[in-house]
């Protein structure tokens, strides 16, 4: 069996449903980029019929929750992606966009869109949760340096009469 460890308990019930949905949201991204393939609906659907299997994720309130967040998204995403890039090029000093790992990209331009469209959100928790993905995903150094991309894109682009920082 397959595990997410940490994400889910004993029953495969997702323990933390916006921090799954940013996951899946990244991995999808991922392998649309690893493709060449531009995110749709129906790639989104059959992406998560896979992960649903592969991960053996239960059909419950918890887990339709972060099919949910991610299915916004990367709709988010696909939709601003010119400007998301193009905010988290100003940002990556010193680092050309090509020398980026598909990875890390897609974990910033999720951080980055929930940042930029999801009110409900506070900017550190994004920042946060993009920190911890990478993390888990691609390794302690590449969550320093997107710690540092996040912070300096919320600290220059997020005005503190907009979103909460808390």
């Amino acid at each position: 069996m397959s595990e997410r460890p940490g994400h889910f308990d004993e029953l495969g019930v997702p323990t933390h449903s916006k921090r799954l949905g940013r996951e899946l949201a990244m991995e999808f991204l991922f392998g649309c980029d690893l493709r060449g393939e531009v995110p749709g609906a129906a790639g989104f659907e059959q992406f998560l019929e896979t992960a649903r299997d592969e991960f053996q994720m239960r059909d419950n309130r918890h887990a339709h929750r972060a099919e949910d967040y991610a299915r916004k998204l990367y709709e988010c995403v696909t939709l601003e992606r010119e400007e998301i890039d193009e905010i988290i090029r100003k940002y990556c000093e010193n680092w050309a966009w090509e020398r980026l790992s598909m990875v890390d990209r897609n974990i910033m331009r999720v951080a980055v869109a929930e940042m930029r469209s999801f009110a409900d959100v506070p900017l550190v928790v994004s920042i946060d949760e993009g920190v911890e993905i990478a993390r888990d995903f691609s390794g302690c150094e590449a969550g320093n340096f997107i710690n540092g991309v996040l912070n300096a894109i919320k600290n220059n682009e997020f005005s503190p009469a907009g979103k909460s920082e808390q």
